[in-house]
């Protein structure tokens, strides 16, 4: 399954938030807040259940169940912190600043994103690469579509590449020179590299570290697509780029 075949899977799963015992305004924030998500945001009243929580269904069925506050909260952060640990006392360790990506990553596991931008990509990739550094070992596979953009971020990938643990691999088309880079950078004409941003990474053995970010620029500078921390579908984006793209391909680069 290929990466964008990945993405219309995830699309046509439907997905809806259900606001329990809140007032309309709760309904309204938290429409605002996911109005970049392909979520529907709903409403009802539940005698004797809690106050101000939300449920998540997908296709009707339950996935999760969160307190509004939390959902609401500015100071939130993953429900995956606990397996990468605390801030880093590493001085080497690359700058990745949780609060710029905290409020990104939720609760709300695989849920589409519609209308990402640049910046969002940004800060949503920042999570994965935090973790990879965190762990230290197994896989990290980053799509950065052109070689011009890789080579903005070249530093940062070269420190996670330190990691001895850890291999790091790039894919880009060949837009761009190919930079002075400490892993793998697979240079491919093939459109999927060219149309989608991923960041993925698979936990260094452990499932539930595994993690994924992958989106299609369906408009300029603007993402639809998913994260998700279901090792399964992490597991099938890997094994598609290592298989598809697993050697670097020759003559690949602008000369």
């Amino acid at each position: 399954m290929s990466l964008i075949e990945l993405i219309a899977r995830v699309e046509a799963t439907a997905a809806t938030l259900l606001v329990v015992n809140a007032n309309a305004t709760a309904r309204e924030e938290l429409a605002e807040t996911f109005a970049d998500r392909n979520l529907v945001v709903t409403e009802a009243t539940l005698p004797g259940a809690p106050d101000r929580f939300a449920v998540l269904a997908r296709d009707g069925e339950f996935v999760t169940a969160v307190a509004i506050d939390d959902l609401l909260s500015p100071s939130r952060t993953s429900q995956n912190d606990s397996s990468s640990g605390g801030p880093s006392s590493d001085e080497t360790a690359p700058e990745f600043d949780r609060r710029s990506y905290a409020s990104v990553l939720d609760a709300l596991d695989e849920t589409t994103f519609t209308s990402y931008s640049k910046r969002k990509m940004v800060a949503a990739s920042r999570e994965i690469e935090d973790r990879a550094w965190r762990v230290g070992s197994g896989e990290l596979h980053a799509g950065f579509q052109t070689l011009a953009t890789l080579g903005g971020t070249v530093e940062t990938y070269n420190r996670l590449a330190e990691r001895e643990g850890l291999a790091v691999n790039a894919y880009a088309a060949p837009e761009g020179p190919v930079p002075d880079a400490d892993f793998e950078v697979h240079v491919e004409r093939a459109p999927e590299i060219r149309e989608t941003w991923f960041v993925a990474y698979d936990g260094g053995g452990l499932e539930e570290n595994a993690c994924l970010l992958l989106a299609e620029e369906r408009e300029p500078n603007r993402f639809f697509g998913f994260w998700t921390y279901d090792h399964e579908t992490v597991d099938e984006a890997i094994a598609h780029v290592s298989e598809t793209y697993g050697v670097t391909a020759p003559g690949g680069a602008d000369e």
